[in-house]
């Protein structure tokens, strides 16, 4: 059975896609088997990965009862890593959606007959709408990527409220897997202080693993690679690669 984990902020730049594209593919590099769902209408995950524009996305796997998750996924270059894209129109399908009484378990739902994965990542939209809901219902944990940046901590208490009602009304079993300190600048004072006060405040929730600010980071989604392909000695890889050991243990 795979572990479903949300990706989710609702505060936008904090790197979720970085987290959940990266993650995705080094998890797979151990030889786990892993589907990436993008839930985000920007797509970005998808752009980050395939560069030909999806046939079937998750806006119709949402919307039509007849269309299995198997038949929305696609493979990608990484090998074990399957993606079920995402496109814009992903952002009508949440007017959609808000209408339907069950529109919480849409991905659950679907998600259920595939057992042949290791893990499921499900990159979220910056919100807390009914996208993120569905991810939330869906899954197993969820990990928070909190930007070293000011203001870093502006969202997540709400997110964690969001969890504790989705955790009472839909989803018992929900946990809060980590969270992950991203865009970390050893040289400037700020990002030290932000991470410590993070560090402080989830004592033994922050991952080891802090991904830098890093231009190869910056770059490698322009070149439609992941971090592991486009530069896989750079200090944003490596950071990755620990990430993916400290979360597979």
């Amino acid at each position: 059975m795979a572990t479903i984990i949300a990706v989710a902020n609702q505060k936008g730049g904090v790197g979720k896609t970085d987290v959940s594209v990266n993650l995705s593919c080094y998890l797979a590099s151990m030889d786990n088997r892993v589907l990436l769902i993008d839930l985000d209408p920007q797509a970005n995950a998808t752009d980050y990965l395939t560069e030909e524009a999806p046939m079937v996305s998750a806006a119709e796997l949402l919307m039509d009862p007849k269309i299995s998750a198997s038949e929305a996924l696609i493979r990608t270059r990484i090998e074990n890593l399957d993606l079920i894209p995402s496109r814009a129109t992903l952002s009508a399908t949440q007017v959609q959606l808000a209408a339907d009484l069950e529109m919480q378990f849409k991905i659950k739902n679907k998600l259920k007959g595939l057992t042949e994965y290791s893990y499921i990542i499900i990159d979220t939209p910056p919100s807390l709408g009914v996208l993120t809901i569905n991810a939330l219902t869906a899954a197993h944990e969820v990990l928070i990527p909190v930007q070293t940046h000011y203001f870093a901590l502006d969202g997540v208490a709400h997110l964690l409220d969001t969890i504790k009602k989705v955790r009472t009304s839909l989803n018992p079993k929900l946990t809060v897997r980590g969270i992950v300190l991203t865009m970390y600048d050893k040289r400037t004072y700020l990002s030290r202080q932000v991470k410590q006060k993070v560090t402080t405040e989830f004592n033994g929730k922050v991952f080891n693993a802090i991904i830098p600010h890093n231009i190869r980071l910056a770059e490698s989604p322009s070149y439609h690679q992941p971090i592991m392909v486009y530069a896989p000695k750079s200090p944003g890889a490596k950071a990755y690669m620990q990430l993916a050991k400290e979360f597979a243990r």
